[in-house]
């Protein structure tokens, strides 16, 4: 068996409806890939109280990461006149699905951006919960049993001097 053509196999865009529009996000640049991969962590390392890398954030600043996760569609929103937390929602999910992937980037598009809206609900997280409470636990398989009302197996405990 050979190795197909990698574009065949991948779909490499993003497509993001917008107000009866769909925008056509291109695959991202390795550069791109990897800069975003790595202020994504440093984000994440500062959201944890961790120590974040200046440089990565200098670089960030340095550029325009929206224009770049975007590609040509960012051009696009912008002669359209999208307004600003609608380009900043569309690059935000671009750049979720570079560094993850597509279902998790509709899984924030479709949140609004909303963190709370991204984790189960609390019904969903008690109705899992109480499940995994009803279920019973196994007994013991080994076959060896203690005598009833003894916990030292039928050994009489040391005697304390």
């Amino acid at each position: 068996m050979a190795f197909q053509q990698l574009g065949e196999l991948l779909d490499e865009t993003l497509a993001l409806p917008v107000k009866g529009k769909t925008y056509t996000v291109p695959p991202p640049s390795a550069a791109t890939g990897l800069r975003v991969q790595a202020i994504m962590q440093a984000a994440a390392v500062a959201a944890d109280g961790g120590a974040v890398d200046e440089a990565v954030l200098r670089d960030a600043a340095e550029r325009d990461m929206y224009r770049d996760v975007l590609g040509t569609a960012h051009a696009e929103m912008v002669a359209d006149d999208v307004p600003w937390p609608t380009l900043k929602h569309c690059a935000v999910t671009a750049m979720v699905w570079i560094v993850q992937n597509k279902e998790a980037a509709e899984r924030y598009w479709n949140s609004g951006g909303d963190p709370s809206r991204l984790a189960p609900n609390r019904a969903a997280r008690r109705s899992s919960s109480a499940a995994a409470k009803s279920t019973p636990s196994r007994g013991s398989t080994s076959g060896t049993k203690r005598p009833q009302g003894s916990r030292t197996g039928g050994k009489k405990p040391a005697r304390q001097k």
